[in-house]
């Protein structure tokens, strides 16, 4: 089960509906623990400062269904624009049905725009382990399954990668996970943006049982968690 829509809005929520039902329960994400997580969670001891000018900076994460991930950080102060996309796969510019198979190498990913004199590179990756997903699941998140939802950090050079790492390892040695945290940290080769249909996904199609289910209470948690970050 994934988070494909087609084009569809009767399919969309149809899909959406059996995985609700079906993964409801044990297998999905329990969105309380995840809050209850964010809420310990430090900031990064290694982190970037904040630039004394304003500019553009990018980031591209991968956290499970890319329709979630994007929905957090277009809400995020700082972010200037948050793209749906596949990083990570060894075929260009592969299509969604090629990508949700698992056999491309893709993960589903989000190129972010931000600020760099507004948000720190090391607040998107709290975000990111905060609310964004559970990066202790391999290969999944919630109802998704697959290599293709699987958590990666692709930076964009060495200063991004040395700051993950640097993140990972203070939360491992914290133990604020009950799991060992999976989340890769690999560079960023190429970024190909998704089809249109999955752009803004959760902002056209708020009534979808999936994203209600998965996706709004992210976001709900963001502002619940970074009140000073969150932006409508």
């Amino acid at each position: 089960m994934n988070c494909d829509v087609k084009n569809s809005p009767a399919v969309s929520r149809l899909v959406a509906l059996i995985a609700i039902l079906i993964f409801a329960g044990s297998v999905a994400w329990n969105h309380a623990n995840a809050a209850e997580s964010s809420s310990v969670l430090p900031d990064p001891v290694v982190d970037a400062p904040l630039a004394a000018k304003k500019g553009k900076q990018s980031a591209a994460l991968a956290g499970g269904c890319f329709w979630g991930v994007q929905a957090v950080f277009q809400h995020l102060k700082g972010v200037k624009d948050a793209i749906s996309g596949y990083s990570g796969g060894s075929v260009a510019s592969p299509l969604y049905e090629q990508v949700s198979t698992g056999e491309t190498g893709h993960a589903e990913s989000v190129k972010i725009t931000f600020d760099p004199a507004q948000i720190s590179y090391g607040q998107l990756l709290k975000v990111f382990f905060s609310v964004v997903h559970d990066p202790t699941q391999l290969n999944r998140q919630g109802p998704d399954t697959g290599s293709q939802y699987r958590s990666v950090i692709f930076y964009a050079d060495d200063e991004q990668k040395h700051i993950a790492e640097a993140y990972i390892s203070q939360l491992e040695q914290a133990r604020l996970f009950p799991r060992p945290i999976v989340t890769q940290v690999v560079p960023l080769k190429t970024f190909y943006t998704a089809e249109a249909y999955h752009q803004d996904y959760a902002r056209f199609h708020p009534d979808d049982p999936y994203i209600a289910r998965n996706d709004a209470p992210k976001v709900e948690h963001l502002r619940e968690q970074f009140p000073d970050l969150y932006k409508k």
